[in-house]
Order: C-alpha cells, then sequence, then structure tokens
C-alpha cells in the first residue's frame, strides 16, 4: 500500500517551520485577534478554563499564522514551544523506513499540540511529526511557561490531563478505522472531523494530501472523493473542498467518527471540568442521529 511521503528538509533533528517571513506573532488581546473579546481565546481547551485563570495565561500567548503543509514539530526535534490551535487543524503523522508517512491523529480547536511535554519529555517521538493540513490561527506558548503553569494550575493541569487521554482515545481508534473500514468510509470520517475544527464550509485540501492523511493510494482517494461529489455530499475543485452536505457524509461515514467524537465529549465533560467551565463539545454540527447508509457509495479498498 502506498503512502505519502513526509516532506523533504524535514529532519531528524529539525524544530518547527516558523510562518513566512513578514508575519509576526501579535500578543493575545491585541488587534490580531480580530475583534474576539479579551476574556475567549478561541481554542476551547483554553476557553473551558475559568475565566480568571485564562486571563493570568493570556499574556504568556502569542498568535501566529500555520501555512499549509508546515511542519510544527520535526520527528525527534526538540519542543520549545506548545499549541494551541485556534482555526487551524494540524495532522499528527508517523514515518516509516521509506519515509512514508501516515496520519494517526488530528488536532483543532478543541486540543493542543505538544502532548509530550505533558508526560515529561523534551522532544518529539523519534519518528512523528506534526503538519499543518488546513491554515489558520493558532496560539503559541513557550514550553518552559507551560510547564510552569502545568505545574502551578490545577484546572489546567486537569483539562491537558483529559485532553491528552482523549488523544490517545483518538488514535487507537483510528487504528481499528485503518485496519478495517472501506476508504469512502475513512474519507467521511476524515472530512467530519476537519469540518467539527475549521470555521467554514471549504478548506483547502488536495487528493494527494487527503491520501497521505488516510494512508493509501492517491487513486484510491481520487475514487472515493468522486463517489461522494456524485452523491452530491461534497464539492471539490482545484484543491479546495467544500461540505455540501453534512448529514449525508454522517450517514456514509463508519461508526469511528461518531465514536471519536462520543469520547471527547465524555472525556472532557466529566465532572471535574464541568465544575470549572464545561468544554464545548467537538462537533459544532448535530448528528441526524442513527440512520441507514447510503446504498450509492460504492466500497473503495486501498
Amino acid at each position: 500500500m502506498k503512502k505519502g511521503n513526509m516532506p523533504d528538509g524535514v529532519g531528524a533533528t529539525g524544530g518547527a517551520q516558523r510562518a513566512a517571513p513578514g508575519r509576526r506573532a501579535a500578543a493575545v488581546g491585541t488587534n490580531a485577534s480580530r475583534g474576539r473579546r479579551q476574556d475567549v481565546l478561541g481554542n476551547r481547551l483554553l476557553d473551558a478554563l475559568p475565566p480568571a485563570h485564562r486571563r493570568r495565561i493570556s499574556p504568556l500567548l502569542q498568535h501566529e499564522r500555520a501555512e499549509l503543509k508546515q511542519i510544527l514539530y520535526a520527528p525527534g526535534a526538540r519542543i520549545e514551544a506548545v499549541y494551541f490551535p485556534i482555526d487551524a487543524v494540524v495532522s499528527i503523522l508517523t514515518t516509516l523506513s521509506d519515509g512514508a508517512g501516515v496520519e494517526i491523529a488530528t488536532v483543532g480547536d478543541e486540543g493542543m499540540l505538544g502532548s509530550p511535554v505533558v508526560l515529561g519529555s523534551n522532544t518529539m517521538p523519534a519518528r512523528e511529526f506534526c503538519q499543518v493540513q488546513v491554515p489558520g490561527e493558532l496560539l503559541r506558548m513557550e514550553k518552559t511557561a507551560f510547564a510552569e503553569v502545568l505545574s502551578q494550575d490545577d484546572s489546567f493541569r486537569e483539562v491537558v490531563q483529559l485532553y491528552v487521554q482523549a488523544l490517545f482515545s483518538q488514535v487507537a481508534q483510528q487504528v481499528a478505522c485503518n485496519a478495517l473500514h472501506s476508504v469512502e468510509e475513512r474519507c467521511c470520517r476524515w472530512l467530519l472531523l476537519t469540518h467539527d475544527r475549521v470555521h467554514s464550509d471549504s478548506f483547502p485540501l488536495s487528493q494527494e494530501f487527503l491520501a497521505q492523511m488516510l494512508g493509501v493510494r492517491r487513486a484510491s482517494v481520487t475514487l472515493a472523493a468522486g463517489a461522494l461529489q456524485t452523491a452530491k455530499l461534497i464539492h471539490y475543485q482545484r484543491g479546495e473542498m467544500t461540505i455540501v452536505d453534512r448529514k449525508g457524509l454522517e450517514q456514509v461515514s463508519c461508526e469511528c467518527y461518531g465514536a471519536l467524537r462520543d469520547e471527547f465529549d465524555r472525556l472532557l465533560s466529566s465532572p471535574r471540568t464541568t465544575q470549572r467551565g464545561r468544554i464545548p463539545s467537538v462537533a459544532k454540527h448535530k448528528s441526524p442521529g442513527t440512520v441507514k447508509k447510503r446504498g450509492a457509495i460504492s466500497r473503495t479498498k486501498s
């Protein structure tokens, strides 16, 4: 099974590729926040904290722009900062000996990047890297500041630890999904998770990149995307993906989308977190409930 290759220039010791020259980071609460209320940070993990806690950590955060296919962490790289996406979406991928990369998890505004720091590590695993799949804003916090807040703020530590548990559940579910479900089902699951995390029905996406995310041949993605477009569930043109019929995608998707959404809700809306401020559901869109899958979509093997 052919998989996408890790982008050139990503070495075992390289750090994050920063945003394009000329785009400076801006402190939270400045004009770069686009008029957002100062006590709302735009990342649901952070916004679950009580307002007083958010105000304390706000000076430690910097707005940055994440560009398409930007590498935030390279394999084995030292972690200098953690990131909290706002409307950017980032994939965590693992590499094989031939340089192929396969997605193992996706992180958006419900979470954070740099979870090894939570577990006491200063570096990325030797084979894992983080790559931007949908460009957008994120919040950056220096690792030393993050570690200090983590050790001193019980609310922050509990919310972050629950998120890391939810992230582990996502990785486990994705392993099962990749092994057992068709390309069409997995494609729908991936599109739904991405749609939950972006603030638009349209986002940039190439078939080559989607093939890498799913760990399949590009030809398989072409067939799957064509079937979904024929069924009027999506519209895809010149690297731009538009979700046309979300409920239809949910009908075609495998059970893993709902399982991932429910697990995040269960862990991140536990009694401990609700006492401090409930983390909104991972899904921004209502599910139509239990429905029969459409028969118009064929099942493509990878």
